[in-house]
C-alpha cells in the first residue's frame, strides 16, 4: 500500500481519470450550487454536474472527473468524535455522461487501488444491490474477488434514488484495516455501522433506470456512472492513521492548536474532540468565505455562522483566550494553497470576515452569560431545578448561545435543561426551513417524448389568452387520450400565450379551458421548441380539442415589469459601477428580481442610492421598450449585450429600451418604463467568489413595502411610548438602561454547590473487589446518561457503570468501564450479554459502549446480571 499525502493522493486519483482513461479533467467547483436552488451547499461530487446527467447540458466528452470540495453539516454534533465524519471533505469522482458503464467503472477502480494505490487485493471487499447480478459476475468472474467478499444488500444500502427520475444500484468498495480495528469477535465483514475496522472508501453508482411518480422503473437509453471516493478517507487508509483528522494535510492545522491553548492533542479525551472540531470547522469556514458566502442569520450565511461560533466555543473550552481563528486558517490556506491557489489571493478577506465574526460573538456570549443568570436566579428563587426547552431554545435561535454550553453552566448550577422541549422547536425551525427550501428538484420530474411534434406558436408577447388546439396529452411520460378531474398531467398545443421558463424569467400560471373542463397551469417548460404545460384539472376530463389558453394576467404584468427593471438594473451597474460588470445569473418571478453580477467588492450605500436613483429616472422619463428581431451580426453592431454568452441562432430578438439599455433577450417586457412604476433595492450580498447579488422590487410591491415599513414604525413608536421622530433617541435611552441592569443582575449572581449526583452515588456496590454502579432512569436522553456517567467516574479510580432508561417504551443501555479495568472488563462485551436478556443488541469499545433493549419486563433481570458478569 502506498504512503501517499492527500495532495499526492488528489493527483494520482486525476492523472489517472485524466491521462490514461481520457476524462476531461474539472476544477472544483464553488460551494455555492449554481442555478440550482435544492441544494444549500455542494455536498456530493456529482451535485454540480447534475445538469449533464440529465442531459440540459452536454460536453465535448461524455466522460469527466474532479475532485469536489463538498459541505456537509447533517452530522456537525458527530464531527470529531468519530473516526471519519467531517464538515468539509473532498468527493473524488470519475463521470460517464452516457459513454462508458458498469463494466469499466469496476475494473477501473479495482485498477487503480490495486495497481496505483498498491492496496493488496486480499483487503478488498464490495457489495452490490440484491438484484445486481451483472455486477456480482463482474467483480467475481472478470475481476477475481471471491463471492464470500462480494455482499448483496437491498435497496436501503445499495440503490440511489431520489422521488423521481434516474437511479439505480450502487456497488461500494471497502478496505480491510486490521483485525485489531474489531469491535469484537463478530466484527469480520463489512455492514456494522459502529466498527472502523472496514472502511468504504469509495462508492460507483450505476444510474440505468428512470424512476416516474407512480414508482415505475424504466431503463435508461443512456445509463450514466457517478462514483465518489472520499479523498480524506482514502488518505487515512493509505497513511494508516486512527482518524481522518491526523492525516498530512492537518498536522500544522492541529499544531497550532495545541500552541494556541497549551494543551496537546491524544493527552485528553475531552480536550481531542475540541481540537478536531476547530481543525474541521477552520477548513469549512475557509472554503465558504473564499466563495462568497459571508455569516448572517438564515440559509448559507447561518451555516458559515454556526460553524465559526462552533469552532470559537470550543476554542474557549481548550482555554484558548480571545481571538485565535485567523492564526489557525493561515495554517489551512497554507495547506490547501497547492491545489487552490484562490485561498492564497482571498486570504486578507477569508481572515477579516471570521475576525468580524469572532469579536462579534465574544458580545454574543456575554449577552447570554447574562440572560442565562436572570433564568437561573428566576429557577432558584421559584425552587425549580429545569431550565425550559423554549427558554433554552431562545438563547439558542435569537441570541446564538450554543445549547452546550447552556448545560454546561447549568449543571454547575445543579439545573438541568428540557432537551425534549428544546427539540421540539429545534424540529419546527428545521421544518420550517425545509418547506422554505422545497422546490421541483433535482431530476426532471417527467420524460416525455416531444419528437412527434411541430414547434408551438408563442403569441403570448402580445396576447394574455389565445384558442388554439390541444394535439397531445401525457400522464408523467405516457401519452393519453384524456386527463380525468383531480389528476395531473401535460398538455401540448399548437399555439400558446403562456411563456415557459427560460432566460432568468418564471412560468407564467393560470387555465386552460374548454367546453365542458378547466385545469390549473402550474409549471410550463419548453423542450426542442415545444412548449409543454404541466396542468392539474379540476373541473371535468381534459381531451384532444381546441381550449383556451388564459395566462394569469396580474402576474404576468408583475414579471414583466421586474424582467424590464433587470435590464435597467444592468445598464445602471454599468453605468456606476464600470463596464467591466457581467451578469451571472438572474431570476425573475411576480414578486421580485434576483440579478447576479460579477464584481469584487460590497456596494457602498452610497453606490446603491445612486443606482436606485438613476432606474427611478428612467422610469420617470417614460422611455419606450421595443423588441425587435434582427440578425445576430445586426445586434452585435448596435451594441446589444447578449447576457449569458450563449451561442445565438442565426435571427434574435433584440429588447430596446431607448437609447438606454440593448439587449438580447427572449422574455417579457412592458411597452414603457413608466409602466414599472418603482424601483427599490431591498437587498445587496455576495453569491459566490467575486460574484455580488442585488434583490428588488418594482410596482405595487413597492408600494406594500413602504406601507409595510411604515406600520412597523408606528408600531415601534407605540412600544417605545413616542413620536416616529423620536424612535432613534429613546433607543438609545433604553439602551443605556439595559446596561445598567445588565450590571446589577451581574453583581446579584449566586452559585449554589449543590450535587445533584449524590443519591446516585450511594448506590455503588462492591462486586468482586470492583466498583460496581446498576441504576435504572425513567424517560431520560442518551446524553443525560453519558453525563451522569463522566461526572460520577471522575471521583472514583476503578468504577464500572451499567445505565439503563425506558422511553418511548424502548430500553437504552449504557455501560462505562474506568480505563484501568478495561484489561480486565469489556464495556461493550457486558452491555451486549445485559442487553439480550431483553431481546436487544448492542456493543462498542471497551470503555464505552451502548445497546437497546426490547422487553421492559425483563429489565430488572438484566441489571442484575450484571453483578454475574462481574
Amino acid at each position: 500500500m502506498r504512503k501517499l499525502g492527500m495532495n499526492e493522493l488528489r493527483k494520482e486519483y486525476l492523472d489517472f481519470f485524466g491521462s490514461k482513461k481520457n476524462h476531461t479533467v474539472l476544477k472544483s467547483f464553488s460551494l455555492v450550487p449554481e442555478d440550482d436552488d435544492s441544494l444549500l451547499l455542494i455536498n456530493a461530487g456529482m451535485a454540480p454536474l447534475k445538469k449533464y446527467f440529465t442531459g440540459e447540458k452536454k460536453m465535448k466528452n461524455n466522460r469527466a472527473t474532479s475532485s469536489q470540495r463538498c459541505i456537509r453539516t447533517g452530522d456537525i454534533e458527530r464531527v470529531g468524535i468519530t473516526e471519519r465524519h467531517g464538515t468539509y471533505f473532498e468527493m473524488l469522482g470519475n463521470f460517464s455522461f452516457g459513454d462508458y458503464f458498469k463494466r469499466e467503472a469496476i475494473h477501473w477502480a479495482y485498477e487503480f487501488l490495486t495497481v496505483n494505490l498498491e492496496i493488496d487485493k486480499e483487503l478488498l471487499w464490495v457489495s452490490v444491490y440484491e438484484k445486481d447480478d451483472e455486477a456480482f459476475k463482474i467483480w467475481n468472474e472478470e475481476i477475481g474477488l471471491s463471492k464470500d467478499r462480494i455482499l448483496r444488500f437491498g435497496k436501503e444500502d445499495n440503490f440511489w434514488e431520489l422521488e423521481v427520475g434516474p437511479c439505480g444500484p450502487d456497488s461500494e468498495i471497502f478496505v480491510d484495516r486490521g483485525i485489531e480495528k474489531a469491535i469484537d469477535e463478530n466484527d469480520n465483514k463489512p455492514g456494522n455501522d459502529d466498527s472502523d475496522r472496514f472502511m468504504e472508501v469509495w462508492n460507483l453508482v450505476f444510474t440505468q433506470f428512470n424512476k416516474n411518480i407512480n414508482k415505475e422503473y424504466t431503463p435508461l437509453a443512456h445509463p450514466n456512472i457517478d462514483t465518489g471516493m472520499g479523498l480524506e478517507r482514502m488518505a487515512m487508509v493509505l497513511q494508516n492513521k486512527d482518524n481522518i483528522f491526523e492525516i498530512d494535510v492537518n498536522q500544522n492545522i492541529i499544531k497550532e492548536i495545541e500552541d494556541l491553548s497549551n494543551k496537546k492533542y491524544k493527552d485528553d479525551k475531552k480536550d481531542d474532540i475540541s481540537i478536531r472540531v476547530i481543525a474541521d470547522h477552520a477548513k469549512a469556514m475557509t472554503f465558504m468565505v473564499s466563495d462568497g458566502i459571508r455569516p448572517s442569520n438564515e440559509k448559507r450565511g447561518y451555516v458559515l455562522r454556526r460553524l465559526i461560533r462552533r469552532a470559537y466555543r470550543h476554542g474557549k473550552l481548550l482555554g484558548i483566550k480571545g481571538e485565535f481563528l485567523s492564526s489557525v486558517i493561515e495554517y489551512v490556506i497554507d495547506s490547501y494553497k497547492v491545489e487552490y491557489d484562490e485561498l492564497e489571493k482571498n486570504k486578507e478577506k477569508i481572515i477579516s470576515v471570521i475576525e468580524k465574526e469572532e469579536e462579534n460573538f465574544q458580545k454574543t456570549i456575554d449577552s447570554g452569560l447574562d440572560i442565562l443568570s436572570s433564568y437561573i436566579k428566576y429557577l432558584k428563587e421559584n425552587r425549580k431545578n429545569t431550565l425550559s426547552g423554549k427558554d433554552a431554545f431562545k438563547l439558542y435561535d435569537t441570541y446564538g448561545f450554543p445549547l452546550d454550553l447552556t448545560k454546561e453552566i447549568l449543571t454547575e448550577n445543579n439545573l438541568k435543561v428540557d432537551t425534549k422541549e428544546f427539540d421540539k422547536h429545534m424540529e419546527n425551525q428545521r421544518n420550517l426551513a425545509r418547506n422554505a427550501r422545497k422546490v421541483d428538484a433535482g431530476w426532471s420530474l417527467e420524460s416525455i417524448n416531444v419528437d412527434e411534434f411541430d414547434e408551438t406558436e408563442f403569441v403570448g408577447y402580445d396576447n394574455f389568452e389565445v384558442n388554439a388546439n390541444i394535439i397531445g396529452l401525457f400522464d408523467n411520460k405516457d401519452k393519453v387520450n384524456f386527463i380525468k378531474e383531480g389528476h395531473k398531467g401535460i398538455i401540448i398545443s399548437d399555439k400558446t400565450s403562456f411563456y415557459a421558463e427560460g432566460g432568468g424569467q418564471v412560468a407564467d400560471t393560470g387555465y386552460v379551458i374548454t367546453d365542458s373542463a378547466k385545469a390549473k397551469v402550474y409549471n410550463v417548460q419548453k423542450k426542442k421548441d415545444v412548449i409543454i404545460h404541466y396542468v392539474e384539472v379540476i373541473q371535468g376530463e381534459i381531451s384532444k380539442s381546441c381550449a383556451l389558453f388564459k395566462v394569469d394576467k396580474e402576474r404576468r404584468l408583475d414579471i414583466t415589469r421586474n424582467h424590464t427593471a433587470t435590464h435597467l438594473l444592468d445598464q445602471a451597474l454599468r453605468n456606476v459601477l464600470n463596464n467591466e460588470v457581467k451578469q451571472a445569473g438572474s431570476l425573475v418571478d411576480e414578486n421580485k428580481l434576483r440579478f447576479d453580477f460579477t464584481y469584487p467588492n460590497a456596494l457602498t450605500d452610497e453606490e446603491i442610492k445612486n443606482i436606485e436613483n438613476e432606474i427611478n429616472e428612467k422610469i420617470r422619463e417614460q422611455l419606450s421598450v421595443s423588441k425587435k428581431i434582427m440578425s445576430y451580426k445586426e445586434s452585435e453592431k448596435i451594441g446589444a449585450i447578449g447576457l449569458f454568452e450563449d451561442k445565438y441562432k442565426d435571427m434574435v430578438r433584440v429588447v430596446l429600451v431607448a437609447d438606454y439599455s440593448k439587449e438580447l433577450c427572449g422574455g417579457c417586457h412592458v411597452n414603457n418604463t413608466s409602466e414599472v412604476l418603482m424601483f427599490k433595492i431591498i437587498q445587496e450580498s455576495s453569491a459566490a467568489s467575486g460574484v455580488r447579488r442585488i434583490e428588488a422590487i418594482t410596482g405595487r410591491k413597492v408600494y406594500d413595502y413602504l406601507n409595510k415599513n411604515l406600520g412597523l414604525i408606528a408600531v415601534i413608536s407605540k412600544a417605545l411610548k413616542t413620536n416616529p421622530n423620536n424612535i432613534l433617541s429613546r433607543a438609545e435611552s433604553l439602551n443605556e438602561e439595559i446596561k445598567n441592569l445588565k450590571s446589577d443582575i451581574q453583581k446579584l449572581k449566586e452559585f449554589n454547590d449543590k450535587d445533584i449526583y449524590k443519591d446516585i452515588e450511594n448506590e455503588v456496590k462492591d462486586a468482586n473487589g470492583i466498583k460496581v454502579l446498576v441504576h435504572k432512569f425513567e424517560n431520560e436522553d442518551l446524553d443525560t446518561l453519558r453525563n451522569f456517567e463522566e461526572r460520577i467516574k471522575e471521583k472514583y479510580k476503578d468504577l464500572i457503570i451499567l445505565f439503563a432508561t425506558v422511553k418511548n417504551n424502548k430500553i437504552i443501555f449504557t455501560a462505562s468501564v474506568s480505563d484501568s479495568l478495561t484489561d480486565r472488563y469489556s464495556a461493550g462485551k457486558i452491555v451486549k450479554e445485559v442487553s439480550k436478556i431483553t431481546g436487544g443488541n448492542g456493543g462498542g469499545k471497551k470503555n464505552f459502549a451502548q445497546a437497546g433493549g426490547k422487553d421492559i419486563s425483563k429489565l430488572d433481570e438484566a441489571l442484575e446480571k450484571v453483578y454475574d458478569l462481574i
